[in-house]
């Protein structure tokens, strides 16, 4: 029987509840056990970096992390504020450092932090890393008398240049400037609403562009009390924004800014899908980019089509953009992606980055002189329609198991739509005419989690009600 921590990585690094499991003591078991993959690091001689979100105690967690991980010799530049997973990354690549921390736990509900690891290419962790990590962290717990070595303080560390301060925020700012056509953005005049949900993208956006209105842009570690994910239901104020009329284009960032959803200028919203589905359109139609497309399991099918009619080829992977990453470091990949709403784009770091995004929209739609609806319009147009939903159910764990094994041994029928074939790549996907259904269970949270598409939102929502009632 396998032994039970309290430490355990997920998909894409730690994350706990604060003053539950993320404690300074547990923190410091991981903190020490990060030192020790890093210590040994060919290029560790250029440090490692660190930053950290807007939740709760985010920069004493990363100052606790820089700590340690000066107090075994390793030099760190901690981030002098706030500051994005993209820019933790970007910083990453252009310092060629070993790697990186960043003290987040992304989307989560505002009880949660985690604990983000960059590779030295500026992108996810790659799973063997991830096992080499928890091994550490493991192996640590196990000691009875374990103690991090701590014997300077920070302030010991800054005097001797061992950890240093860096602005993030100024190298991506003038890294997105030589990426995003902000001459043509801001010669169509387009004004857009930006919803940062509290999170660590606020302020970066006016550094950019002029004609912007930032919404949940004042520091609130509660998120206003919604989870800082951009879906639907957590964006009221910029549905209302986008309602006015006073602007063309919405987009709203996570906790961490990594990942994007939009709003068209009649305040619809734009899920991740379309989004995907545009920019793909763009970069190889307008700006005659070329590579490998790359989607996780619960992206649409719409992208299948885009590259067999581009002849494009097309890689799925499993849930989790470290999958992504993988291939983005590996390969020519043009345009990876997954449905909650990361996306990563070529010549730019293999990471998500959902303000890098959300300019890239707006220059496609300054350079090809449309609307945000009318690129959606036409996209339909092309390929057909395709919607989408996703429901999260918070399940008990003694009844997920239950749930899992109904699905994994099949169904002849989805409300009533005969399952023509089924994929288990990542969970229990189950195909039918035109549409699909897809159920896995969470690797943050305890809950399960129910994707589906298909051709009208009626039908998706039959889907979805069928297979959350089973």
């Amino acid at each position: 029987m396998n032994k039970e921590y309290p430490i355990t990585f997920g998909t894409d690094g730690w994350r706990a509840i604060i003053a539950d499991d993320f404690t300074f003591d547990n923190l410091s078991t991981v903190a020490e056990a990060t030192a020790r993959y890093f210590k040994r690091h060919k290029k560790i001689d250029n440090g490692v970096i660190i930053g950290y979100d807007a939740r709760f105690m985010s920069g004493d967690f990363a100052a606790f992390t820089a700590e340690v991980l000066g107090n075994r010799g390793i030099k760190v530049y901690l981030s002098d504020t706030i500051s994005s997973t993209p820019m933790v990354s970007l910083a990453v690549a252009k310092r060629k450092a070993a790697g990186g921390v960043v003290i987040t736990a992304s989307h989560n509900p505002p009880r949660y932090n985690g604990f983000k690891i960059k590779e030295d290419y500026g992108g996810a962790a790659h799973p063997e890393m991830i096992r080499r990590l928890e091994k550490h962290v493991h192996k640590l717990l196990d000691q009875k008398n374990k103690k991090t070595r701590r014997k300077k303080s920070l302030e010991d560390l800054k005097k001797e240049g061992i950890v240093r301060n860096i602005d993030l925020t100024n190298l991506y700012v003038e890294d997105i400037r030589k990426k995003i056509d902000l001459d043509a953005i801001r010669g169509a005049d387009i004004k857009i609403a930006y919803d940062a949900m509290y999170g660590a993208g606020a302020g970066v956006i006016g550094q950019l562009v002029d004609s912007v209105e930032e919404l949940r842009s004042k520091h609130n570690p509660a998120f206003g009390g919604i989870n800082p994910e951009p879906l639907p239901q957590y964006l009221g104020p910029l549905f209302d924004e986008m309602k006015s009329g006073g602007f063309n284009f919405g987009f709203a960032t996570d906790g961490d800014a990594d990942r994007i959803a939009a709003v068209d200028e009649k305040g619809q919203f734009v899920d991740s899908h379309r989004i995907f589905a545009l920019l793909l359109k763009y970069l190889y139609e307008q700006k005659g980019l070329r590579g490998t497309v790359v989607k996780s399991f619960s992206v649409t099918e719409l992208v299948d089509k885009m590259c067999e009619r581009y002849n494009l080829p097309l890689h799925i992977t499993p849930i989790g953009f470290k999958h992504i990453c993988r291939e983005m470091v590996d390969g020519d990949v043009l345009i990876g992606g997954e449905e909650s709403g990361g996306i990563g784009v070529k010549n730019h770091i293999p990471e998500r980055d959902g303000i890098l995004i959300g300019l890239l929209l707006c220059e496609m739609m300054a350079v090809r002189d449309k609307k945000l609806s009318e690129l959606v319009d036409e996209l339909m147009n092309d390929y057909g329609d395709h919607f989408y939903n996703r429901i999260d159910l918070h399940v008990d764990k003694k009844e997920q198991p239950r749930i899992m094994r109904t699905f994994k041994k099949g169904l002849h029928a989805i409300a009533g739509y005969p399952v023509i074939s089924r994929n288990d790549l990542d969970g229990y996907k189950l195909y039918i005419n035109n549409g699909w259904i897809l159920i896995r269970s969470s690797g943050t949270e305890p809950l399960i989690r129910y994707y589906a598409e298909a051709d009208s939102p009626d039908r998706v929502e039959k889907l979805l009600r069928f297979a959350t009632s089973v």
